[in-house]
């Protein structure tokens, strides 16, 4: 078959982030530089391409030797559909099959719907200077919406006030709790108080998924939108459980094509809005574009991180202007990768170590006391089983530099075994 898939090679990238994101990051995504490039060459000559961001799983985290397997020598519109696949692979026959056509991707994907996508700046939780300098960035650069992150190791109501202090009116914040709220009670307390900032305009996973009644309780008595991820862990409900209690206002849809697809026509049937979460660079968010472009319903910014980068594999930019980017009407993805970045960024399979070695994370209580910890796993784990405070006033992150000495080293050391509590002085 002259269309059918002669080769796959597959190219590890470590690509640098931006000084702002990498230097916050550290604490707990440190291995998001990590990459795998899908090249998918058919017999006609024709090559598609995809990405994988590495730990950031579809399904398999890398393309395998059952993958290659399974598809070499078919057309790649036998398999496109197959999220088992795994992100790179899958993107990578879509592509291919979207220029044996010469059509943009989206005409493969359904009925285009709209011919920009609206999309969001994403970043870890900042402290609030930080917060304020990535938002100045991206209002320069077109952006109308920023993801963020609410955590109870910042001083949330504070650190929201002074972002909000420096936002246009038009400018808009989605706060992703990823369950911190803990409870119904504790939470609808906080998010009360955070419906004074009119920018923050979504509450995301405020409480654990497995809370039904939880959820229907905050959407009676907030009403700032909620939203959830549709099922992404073990004893999350479905999205049809969600839909049915009308646990929330609306999704974030993630996962491979065939999945989005299902969940998107879902959401179009109960009239359901939802964001799009297709993490990666520019290869990523161009798949998200074509998603979007033929998804009703995407009508919240999707995010990508893509603006993570100092620099991806991908020859074109992804303008944005008034918020919204351009669908790509070039054959396939409408993208191409950038050769020199490859070779410049290239390297072999690796796992990033965690913690950071030179990692020591202070949080300073509103009291005087610390707590010191070795990486952000580790406070995760204290606040989600409520042996911390529930989002305190006043209470503030710090990393400690290696200044070399003993002293250091041994406290760090007691913080890999667990949270070391102090009454003294700060370290």
């Amino acid at each position: 078959m002259p269309h059918s898939v002669k080769s796959i090679e597959t190219i590890w990238v470590d690509l640098p982030i931006r000084p702002v994101p990498a230097r916050n990051m550290v604490r707990e995504i440190p291995h998001w530089t990590l990459f795998e490039i899908c090249i998918v060459t058919l017999d006609c000559g024709i090559v598609g391409f995809g990405e994988t961001m590495v730990y950031y799983t579809w399904g398999e985290s890398t393309v395998t030797d059952a993958a290659k397997n399974q598809v070499i020598g078919k057309h790649p519109a036998e398999n496109m559909w197959d999220d088992s696949l795994g992100a790179g692979l899958q993107i990578a026959l879509f592509d291919a099959a979207a220029k044996v056509l010469d059509a943009p991707l989206h005409q493969m994907l359904g009925r285009q719907v709209r011919d920009g996508c609206h999309l969001s700046w994403w970043d870890i939780d900042l402290p609030a200077a930080d917060w304020i300098s990535e938002c100045e960035l991206a209002i320069s650069q077109g952006y109308t919406a920023f993801k963020s992150k609410g955590r109870p190791w910042w001083d949330l109501i504070e650190q929201t006030r002074q972002l909000c202090a420096t936002l246009p009116d038009y400018f808009e914040v989605d706060m992703d709790f990823n369950g911190f709220g803990i409870d119904a009670a504790h939470c609808t307390r906080l998010l009360k108080e955070m419906e004074q900032f009119h920018h923050v305009v979504m509450f995301e996973s405020p409480l654990p998924h497995h809370d039904v009644a939880g959820y229907k309780h905050l959407r009676q008595h907030t009403h700032v939108p909620l939203s959830m991820h549709t099922q992404t862990h073990i004893g999350d409900p479905s999205l049809e459980v969600a839909i049915r209690e009308e646990m929330v206002d609306g999704f974030v849809l993630c996962g491979g094509a065939t999945k989005i697809q299902r969940e998107a026509h879902l959401c179009g049937q109960f009239n359901k809005s939802f964001f799009l979460q297709v993490v990666g660079t520019k290869i990523a968010a161009a798949f998200g574009l074509h998603l979007g472009a033929v998804l009703e319903n995407a009508r919240w910014p999707a995010v990508n991180c893509h603006q993570l980068f100092e620099r991806d594999c991908v020859q074109q930019s992804i303008p944005v202007s008034n918020g919204l980017a351009t669908v790509p009407n070039e054959p396939g993805l409408g993208i191409d990768l950038d050769e020199e970045a490859i070779e410049l960024f290239r390297t072999e399979p690796q796992d990033k170590p965690y913690p950071h070695p030179e990692l020591l994370i202070a949080i300073r209580w509103p009291a005087g006391t610390t707590t010191y910890y070795a990486h952000t796993a580790q406070f995760w784990e204290d606040w989600h089983a409520g042996r911390l405070p529930f989002f305190p006033r006043g209470v503030n992150l710090e990393h400690i530099a290696n200044d070399g000495t003993a002293s250091w080293k041994d406290l760090r050391s007691r913080a890999l075994a667990g949270a070391v509590h102090s009454q003294s002085p700060p370290f």
